[in-house]
């Protein structure tokens, strides 16, 4: 079942509401490390679903260069957000094309994508702590089949198959 995206225009988020969103729309689907330091402690540790801890921004910006670099046109749709006390958790869908080695797996060339589920812990204005949970098997089964279902694709729902 395809679920849309949130729309953010002319909606009022709060500060770490905000902050998530910059986050995925702005730092993540345009590959923009510079505003890693805007978001972030520089000590903050990331649990991430395709990799090991984190510690602090370099860190997380290999992971950035990493995830990018294999999978074109990458794109985090946010699904849901809610806040409670000093916590931000999400639902979002990622995806791209899978244009280099990926969890062991060579390039497809093929649109994947899996869902994840963020929670992020502020200190103050900036996350302390993010910590990703993905269906890493649904992913998997993607990179792996090529008839893999496409039921959920959100290229399959929208006008986003675009050579990568």
């Amino acid at each position: 079942m395809y679920e849309p995206a949130m729309k953010f225009d002319g909606l009022v988020l709060s500060p770490q509401k905000e902050v998530v969103r910059i986050f995925f729309k702005e730092m993540w689907d345009k590959a923009n490390k510079s505003l890693i330091p805007s978001i972030f402690h520089p000590d903050f540790t990331f649990r991430g679903s395709l990799g090991p801890i984190l510690k602090g921004h370099e860190q997380f910006a290999d992971y950035v260069d990493m995830v990018v670099g294999a999978l074109g046109q990458y794109t985090s749709d946010i699904l849901d957000l809610v806040e409670e006390g000093n916590k931000v958790f999400g639902k979002l869908r990622y995806h791209g094309y899978h244009r280099a080695e990926l969890l062991g797996f060579p390039p497809t060339g093929r649109h994947v994508w899996w869902y994840g589920t963020p929670i992020f812990t502020f200190e103050g204005p900036k996350v302390r702590d993010l910590w990703v949970l993905g269906d890493i098997h649904g992913l998997i089964e993607k990179l792996q089949s090529p008839t893999a279902s496409q039921a959920d694709d959100p290229a399959s729902s929208l006008d986003l198959r675009r050579k990568p």
